[in-house]
């Protein structure tokens, strides 16, 4: 597989098709597709492939219910509807000819604002004090952020394994090496943490998400983008997680996963990514471990 210096997930091979970099390598095994990438993937084809100008891409919702192979892939899309005020379209993951994943992106036009007040809940957000001056490029190192950690904001994993709310500050990687992510595919890679940011607690990780919806009232504005846990509910090893998105101007969309639970192969993320219980031989604790590798779950 592509190995290559530039921060994104894939290279483009024969085809259009995807070819992993080691930064699609997932956290739970090395030999798999990461969350971000396969969703990244779906959202980029979607998007060149049936984005609409005027329109706003609303939702995209993926149901991952197949392990993706650290493996070249493909994406199939179709058209679903075109209306006048509502645009629908379909994508199939694909490998070795089976459907891995699929998507639906739900596009709308954009237009006057009804007249009226509407309750707002005040929340304010914005980037780490860290960096209020500071434009994070594709690469550069996340910041972390939870309630009740000795340093509200971080760069840094292992201090915010607790049991407070979660937040992050990141840009994005690129989906495919040598060309800028758009702020739509920027907004469904980061929105991809929800699960990590609604399902991380004092042990790490143990729940692996099954989907993920990203609703968009707007697109990003800043490349740097943030992504804060609202709530996490779980029973019998089933869990639902939501999150909002924010950028330096505010909140501009939402999250939300389900998960199953994977305690088996729970992520400490205060020991660098290990995998307790990794039975794949791959590496993943150690001062060779990569301290970035547990937000690509």
């Amino acid at each position: 597989m592509a190995d290559r210096s530039e921060f994104a997930f894939f290279t483009l091979g024969e085809g259009g098709a995807y070819v992993p970099t080691r930064y699609a390598r997932s956290a739970w095994s090395e030999g798999l597709l990461n969350g971000p990438s396969v969703v990244a993937a779906a959202a980029r084809s979607l998007e060149i492939e049936h984005g609409v100008e005027g329109f706003q891409p609303s939702r995209l919702t993926v149901d991952l219910f197949a392990q993706v192979r650290f493996e070249s892939m493909t994406v199939r899309t179709e058209a679903v509807r075109s209306g006048n005020r509502i645009v629908v379209s379909d994508a199939f993951v694909e490998q070795g000819g089976k459907t891995v994943a699929r998507a639906t992106l739900v596009q709308l036009r954009r237009g006057e604002q009804p007249p009226g007040e509407v309750w707002l809940s005040g929340r304010e957000m914005g980037p780490p004090p860290g960096v209020e001056s500071v434009t994070l490029g594709a690469g550069t190192r996340a910041w972390f952020g939870s309630d009740g950690a000795e340093e509200p904001w971080s760069p840094s994993m292992g201090p915010h394994q607790g049991a407070g709310r979660k937040r992050f500050w990141i840009h994005p990687l690129d989906v495919v090496s040598g060309q800028d992510a758009t702020p739509f595919q920027r907004a469904v890679t980061t929105g991809e943490s929800t699960s990590l940011m609604a399902h991380w607690g004092t042990e790490g990780i143990g729940f692996i998400n099954a989907d993920l919806t990203v609703a968009l009232a707007r697109l990003p504005r800043s490349g740097d983008i943030g992504i804060e846990a609202d709530e996490h509910i779980s029973d019998s090893g089933v869990a639902v997680g939501t999150a909002t998105l924010f950028d330096r101007d505010g909140m501009f969309g939402t999250g939300t996963v389900v998960a199953v639970s994977n305690a088996g192969r729970q992520i400490d993320f205060s020991k660098r990514g290990l995998v307790k219980g990794r039975s794949d031989g791959g590496s993943g604790s150690g001062s060779g471990a990569d301290p970035e590798k547990g937000t690509r779950v």
